[in-house]
């Protein structure tokens, strides 16, 4: 369905300027008007530097998103200690964001994209986190995406719950580009979309990152390293970060 663009506008102050992603057309996807104007509701202006529009995922949007992502975790460390055999690893990574994207992000939390489908960005609000005991049983169908890796899942998600903060917060569950395209301010762009409602509505947010390398990245945009752990019965560590609401934010990386 084509996408209404409305005139370039202001971002908020100090962060540049870029297009909001006005409205969608509702595709026959079954779900209510309701839903979709939660969507309008929340169109902001991009706040990246570059000109790098970002938009809400749609429905249709997610296999193509799916291999996105999967090709951007393959070398993940949690990617690979849940799917150890590389030759199976990336129909599996598609198939789990696909079910993630399809019960969880999309329909309940906030799925962030670039009109390419090049990256992405999934969110959860305060309002929906921690998941109620129906949308853990909703979860259930991964398991057989995880095949033997159920065991570990299980244990990783133990130790993750047990060192999730209990204060409101936007919590970014995963942000990843397609490695083809890695650098030009995709991830960044991603991340001021919902950052840039942080620091207005004065909300922290949280998140897990699986690689050293990635500190900087999220260190420019206001995250600090509140803890690290490790990943059950291994050596590979997963570094805690927390940001307060207006700290610094970069404009690229």
């Amino acid at each position: 369905q084509p996408l209404l663009m409305r005139k370039p506008v202001p971002c908020p102050r100090g962060l540049g300027y870029g297009h909001v992603q006005a409205r969608y057309r509702p595709p026959d996807t079954g779900l209510s008007r309701a839903w979709w104007r939660k969507y309008y509701a929340s169109a902001v202006p991009d706040c990246s530097d570059g000109g790098v529009d970002v938009r809400p995922a749609q429905p249709g949007d997610v296999p193509a998103l799916s291999e996105s992502l999967a090709r951007a975790f393959f070398d993940d460390p949690v990617s690979g200690y849940l799917f150890p055999e590389d030759r199976r690893r990336m129909r599996r990574l598609e198939r789990y964001f696909r079910f993630q994207l399809r019960t969880t992000f999309i329909p309940r939390g906030e799925a962030w994209t670039t009109p390419g489908l090049e990256a992405a960005s999934l969110w959860m609000p305060p309002k929906n986190w921690p998941p109620s005991m129906a949308e853990g049983v909703s979860q259930l169908p991964v398991l057989a995406i995880l095949g033997r890796g159920t065991p570990r899942a299980l244990r990783l998600m133990q130790m993750l719950e047990s060192h999730h903060p209990r204060s409101p917060h936007f919590y970014l569950g995963t942000i990843g580009t397609d490695p083809s395209v890695q650098g030009r301010g995709y991830g960044s762009a991603l991340l001021r979309v919902v950052l840039s409602r942080c620091d207005k509505e004065a909300i922290p947010s949280y998140l897990e990152s699986s690689k050293e390398q990635n500190l900087s990245f999220y260190n420019r945009h206001g995250y600090e390293v509140v803890d690290k752990v490790l990943i059950p019965r291994t050596e590979t560590t997963l570094w805690l970060m927390w940001r307060e609401p207006g700290a610094s934010s970069a404009p690229k990386s």
